[in-house]
């Protein structure tokens, strides 16, 4: 029970990585807020936590500083605190540097790195007024730690995503806040289908094929689990990281050495 009492905010929260880090925030103790700009998938995500009144959802679109400012006000109102947040919400696409459209490059970049740091700062701006710091986490991947020839935006927002957890990590320690990340590896999600389908298009391979690759290249042996990444979410979320700041996690099973 690490996290009793605190109020933690999860982005993306609906589904895969950010609906287990949900899950085993409730297991330690804490109240969370399913934030996802998909109301139903909010909906079913609260069924299968269970957790009555510890869990609510809101609708947030980290495009629009509105829906952010509104998500954060909500849930002080409701709660009176926020002390966590796990900036999760992100959207991938991939295409050969030729083909990339201007409309894919900026809608990766307006969700994964502006929507990342536009809630970044408005939680954060919460909780120094609340004075009593907290945790922010950033989600990264491994495509932020080197470049990929068909997924040169997504790969970009991630480093993006990495470079701004050092450098606010550096800014908001000094109010008790500590700004980390993790980097998944290759994750198995509902999201992975879609990715398995595009290396189909442009690598020319059976569906179903490159899951099979990439999960058997991980040193582990395997595609991660959502769940892998839960247990990292709680440290870095709790007093056992206390004098753990501006890092990134690689939670990938051993495909990355940094």
């Amino acid at each position: 029970m690490k996290l009793v009492d605190k109020v933690a905010v999860v982005t993306g929260g609906a589904r895969g990585i950010g609906l287990a880090i949900a899950e085993r925030y409730l297991a330690e103790g804490a109240r969370v807020v399913v934030a996802d700009v998909d109301t139903e998938a909010i909906d079913a995500g609260l069924v299968s936590l269970d957790a009555g009144e510890r869990a609510i959802g809101r609708r947030l679109d980290v495009r629009d500083s509105a829906s952010i400012d509104a998500m954060v006000a909500s849930v002080q109102e409701r709660f009176g605190t926020i002390d966590i947040l796990v900036n999760n919400a992100a959207v991938f696409d991939m295409a050969p540097v030729l083909e990339v459209s201007e409309e894919s490059f900026d809608r990766q970049f307006a969700v994964n790195v502006k929507g990342l740091f536009f809630t970044l700062q408005a939680v954060a701006a919460a909780m120094v007024e609340q004075g009593r710091g907290g945790a922010i986490i950033n989600m990264a991947s491994q495509a932020g730690r080197r470049g990929e020839a068909l997924v040169s935006t997504y790969c970009a927002t991630k480093a993006a995503v990495i470079s701004l957890t050092q450098s606010c990590g550096l800014d908001l320690i000094r109010h008790g806040i500590r700004v980390n990340g993790i980097a998944p590896g290759v994750v198995d999600t509902p999201m992975w289908e879609e990715v398995d389908a595009l290396f189909a298009r442009y690598e020319g391979r059976p569906l179903g094929e490159k899951k099979r690759l990439v999960g058997e290249a991980v040193p582990m042996g395997r595609m991660g689990r959502p769940e892998d990444h839960a247990g990292a979410a709680v440290f870095l979320a709790s007093e056992d990281s206390d004098y753990v700041v501006a890092q990134t996690l690689n939670v990938d099973g051993g495909n990355w050495m940094s």
